[in-house]
Parts: structure tokens; C-alpha cells; sequence
């Protein structure tokens, strides 16, 4: 009975579980970071479910037909490794947090909404209404910038409020 609970692949079976996982692991931060801050953002049903049903897909790839615990477990410690290594490599480099993680972008300056900068970003003009409500702002001119956050977030700072100057310059816009 034991035997049958704790079975395991073999080592060529455990490394190609192993280099599948790590392909699968590279190809979904890929996706998922081209679909750009705002995707990830905001979740709504359809994203969730999307994401249970992308669970459901890649396991398949990652394991094949191997349904023994020994192969979960190596599928999950190389997908724990491997990110740990991505979030250790994204603190260290700069530019692999650039390409990873992202910029902070300059959707309005000084009560302007930069031309085509909402549509780029895929952010509709209710989005930002709803982002300056939330924020205590009734119209585009009372607000001295929005800023669409790495995390899908739109900061809005009121006009003739205090600014902080921040390590990384907006993308759209330098700042002195």
C-alpha cells in the first residue's frame, strides 16, 4: 500500500517533468506579461476562470500521464524554484524588473489625458472616471496626474497636491 502511495518516476521521468514545468512556467509569465497591467489588475469572472481552466490545460503538459506523487512533487518544486529564482532576479536587476514587472505609465498631466495613451494601456475613459471618484476627483482638470501603476492601479494625484519624487521615472513623461 505504501509502495503504491509514494511511487515515483524515474530520473529521466522526474528531469522531463522538471524541463516541462520550467517551459510551461516561462511561456504563462510571458503571456501573462504581455497582456499588460490593467489585464492583471482587475480580475473579473472570466479571468478567474480562465485561470482555473489554464491550471486544468498545463497540468496535462507538465506531468503527461505520470499521476504518481513523486511527479506533483517534482512539477511543484520546480515551480517553487522557479520562482523563487524569477523574484530574485527581479529584485537584483533592474533590468529584469524592467521587462518583468514593468513601468509606471503617465495617463494625465496636468488635467490633460495624453492622446492615445488610454487605448494603449487598454483603459477606458469609464476606468479613469471611476479611478478619480475613488480618489475624491469629479473631473479630469481637477487632477494634476494619473498614474497607471505596475499593479494595474491608477493613482491620481489632486491638483496643488505635494509630489514625491520616485527612483524610476514615469514611462511618457520625464520628470526633473
Amino acid at each position: 500500500m505504501l509502495a503504491t502511495v509514494f511511487d515515483h518516476p524515474d530520473a529521466l521521468g522526474a528531469a522531463t517533468i522538471a524541463a516541462k514545468t520550467l517551459l510551461i512556467y516561462a511561456f504563462l509569465v510571458g503571456g501573462l506579461r504581455l497582456l499588460g497591467k490593467r489585464a492583471l489588475g482587475q480580475m473579473n469572472l472570466a479571468d478567474v476562470v480562465m485561470i482555473v481552466v489554464i491550471g486544468n490545460a498545463v497540468q496535462n503538459a507538465m506531468i503527461d500521464n505520470d499521476n504518481t506523487l513523486g511527479g506533483g512533487v517534482v512539477s511543484v518544486s520546480t515551480l517553487l524554484l522557479a520562482n523563487r529564482l524569477l523574484n530574485v532576479a527581479v529584485t537584483r536587476s533592474t533590468r529584469v524588473e524592467r521587462v518583468l514587472v514593468g513601468e509606471p505609465v503617465l495617463l494625465v498631466h496636468d488635467g490633460v489625458v495624453i492622446p492615445g495613451r488610454l487605448a494603449q494601456e487598454g483603459i477606458s475613459m469609464d476606468e479613469l472616471r471611476a479611478a478619480l471618484r475613488e480618489h475624491g476627483i469629479t473631473t479630469v482638470d481637477d487632477a494634476s496626474q494619473c498614474v497607471l501603476e505596475v499593479d494595474g492601479t491608477i493613482s491620481v494625484i489632486p491638483r496643488g497636491a505635494p509630489m514625491l519624487r520616485v527612483r524610476r521615472h514615469l514611462r511618457g513623461l520625464r520628470l526633473p
